[in-house]
């Protein structure tokens, strides 16, 4: 056969030839071959776990930390100006009612006693010779020996000598009380909290120089967020605890709630009044209180549910019709420990991926793995029934 010839096929080459052609045509691109393999197999498609979202009865509890106070603190101050000569007191001391807590010195008040005495005397002996004079015009005008606007001016002057005396005594009682205000009592018994004077400051009238704490019931008192104010336990009994001793409990009951926020910490305070206080709760003691919210439904997710979008809490939202999956934003009512209470954003009934977020976005095509779980062994089953 010559070199230039071209070979020629016989009629069962060119069938061959034919056959591997139109086997090649029908092999599938690459695009079909991805479409084609199962949703489990497919790169482009993500597994994700899903759980239908459904309400839940909410039980929670609140701890909250805060100390113990007083329900009633007096602010103790002078009634009088001067210069503190003498602080009997310090603070954590336990005061009678009439005890002497701080000592003015007195000098001008015993100054002022002084002439309000003198005073006195002297209006007592002007009042003596008027009534010695009335006394004798009175004799004299009954025989006749006295003129009537003498008797009249006698009568006149012991009156006026009368209120003499009553005015002097009046002032001598002032001045001896401006005296007893030079010594600071409290009034009501309880202990010393604070102090703002020492020895040798001059103190005007009605500054507040001491803080006492009264004797009496006790407040727990706790610095709350304002969320928890708009929904307050169910029970109105707080269990409050010794934080250094568990052991030593009081019962108690919401007293009084802040109507304003603190601006630093944005919390309202809430005073509880104890029922009976134990006397390890002194003032000041760290106590731990604990309340019970009333039941209510809302939906509860796992913590894996969450996600963020643009700033906010967010869940991932399966749609089973087009098997893709869309982002929700949510409010949430508060944070558990291994789930999040939801206030709004997702409905019973939706399915909320709660595994594989991180893969996620808009659009997505996903496959559910307990669906895939479950088409192995009914495929599994089904070859042992064809065997």
């Amino acid at each position: 056969m010559s070199s230039g010839r071209r070979p020629i096929l016989t009629a069962t080459a060119r069938a061959a030839v034919l056959s591997a052609l139109l086997a090649t045509a029908a092999l599938p691109t690459p695009a079909s071959a991805a479409s084609a393999l199962p949703e489990a197999e497919n790169p482009s498609v993500v597994m994700v776990r899903v759980v239908t979202a459904k309400k839940e009865p909410v039980t929670s509890d609140v701890v909250l930390t805060g100390d113990v106070q007083a329900q009633a603190q007096t602010n103790v101050a002078f009634r009088t100006n001067g210069k503190v000569a003498e602080r009997r007191v310090e603070v954590g001391d336990h005061v009678a009612a009439d005890q002497v807590l701080a000592v003015l010195e007195p000098l001008v008040q015993r100054a002022n006693l002084d002439n309000a005495r003198a005073a006195l005397a002297s209006a007592e002996a002007q009042l003596t010779q008027a009534k010695v004079t009335f006394e004798r015009q009175k004799q004299l005008i009954s025989g006749g020996y006295t003129t009537r606007p003498a008797y009249d001016n006698a009568e006149q002057q012991l009156r006026t000598s009368q209120a003499a005396v009553d005015s002097a005594r009046a002032a001598l009682g002032t001045a001896e009380e401006q005296l007893s205000y030079t010594e600071l009592r409290a009034g009501v018994p309880g202990i010393v909290l604070s102090r703002t004077f020492e020895v040798g400051q001059v103190v005007q009238s009605g500054q507040a120089v001491m803080v006492l704490a009264q004797d009496g019931p006790r407040d727990a008192v706790f610095n709350v967020y304002e969320a928890l104010t708009a929904h307050p336990p169910g029970d109105k009994t707080i269990q409050v605890t010794l934080q250094s001793d568990p052991t030593v409990a009081a019962k108690g009951h919401v007293r009084e709630i802040s109507p304003t926020v603190d601006a630093a910490s944005g919390t309202v305070r809430v005073k509880v009044g104890l029922e009976r206080t134990p006397p390890a709760m002194s003032l000041g003691a760290v106590v731990i209180g604990r309340g019970r919210f009333a039941s209510r439904e809302a939906v509860v997710l796992p913590w894996s549910a969450l996600y963020r979008f643009d700033d906010r809490p967010a869940v991932w939202i399966y749609e089973a019709k087009t098997g893709t999956v869309a982002v929700r934003t949510i409010e949430i009512d508060r944070y558990g420990f291994d789930d999040i209470v939801l206030k709004g954003g997702v409905e019973p009934g939706e399915a909320v991926v709660t595994a594989g977020i991180q893969f996620l976005r808009p659009g997505q095509q996903v496959a559910l793995a307990g669906q895939e779980r479950a088409r192995d062994t009914r495929r599994s089953a089904a070859g042992e029934d064809g065997q």
